[in-house]
């Protein structure tokens, strides 16, 4: 009678680290919030400066609240966005409402990892190409709007996006013509 009751609590022990682990690994992942329409650009409203996509009208594109969870070493998309007055990053940067010159090394970080602005003017450490570059976090890459005047006619920014000015790429060492999605590590400075 009592191996029977050790090898059941045994199992229970088992069990509930099983479920605590699947919960913990359920609740660090990011879901979609939504999809919004795409509308088309009026002329000349959407700038496809470097690789940048146009909203299609009546395609439907996923939005986010969130992002995967921040870490040492958190896994991203990098990106390449001109933060200049004209470039294909649309208005001012969030953060400080100006533009940046595409020598500065600055980024924006999707939605969920913005926070609300607590990244504003803080440093992160880009890990790609072999090489390190800290960037100043300036605006916000929306995953959670997109395909309108505000976001110069672009979709909404997936959830695991770093979008850097070509100064961040040149940093990294990446020849130009590779300029445009790379995956990177990336954490707090």
């Amino acid at each position: 009678m009592k191996y029977h009751f050790c090898s059941s609590g045994a199992f229970l022990f088992i069990f509930i680290i099983l479920v605590t682990i699947c919960l913990s690994i359920e609740a660090q992942t990011c879901n979609p919030s939504g999809k919004i329409v795409g509308k088309k650009p009026p002329p000349e409203q959407c700038n496809p400066e470097n690789q940048s996509e146009c909203c299609k009208k009546g395609k439907l594109y996923t939005t986010y609240k969130c992002s995967p969870p921040v870490s040492k070493h958190t896994k991203a998309t990098l990106t390449i966005n001109s933060f200049e007055k004209g470039g294909d990053g649309g208005g001012a940067s969030e953060c400080d409402n100006k533009f940046h010159s595409d020598n500065s090394r600055v980024v924006a970080l999707s939605t969920g990892w913005f926070n609300n602005r607590k990244r504003c003017s803080h440093y992160i450490t880009i890990h790609g190409n072999g090489r390190s570059v800290k960037a100043k976090v300036v605006d916000e890459c929306d995953s959670t709007m997109g395909c309108d005047p505000d976001h110069d006619y672009q979709p909404p920014c997936p959830h695991n996006i770093v979008d850097a000015s070509p100064a961040v790429w040149k940093a990294l060492g990446v020849k130009e013509s590779d300029w445009g999605e790379m995956q990177i590590f990336w954490s707090d400075a």
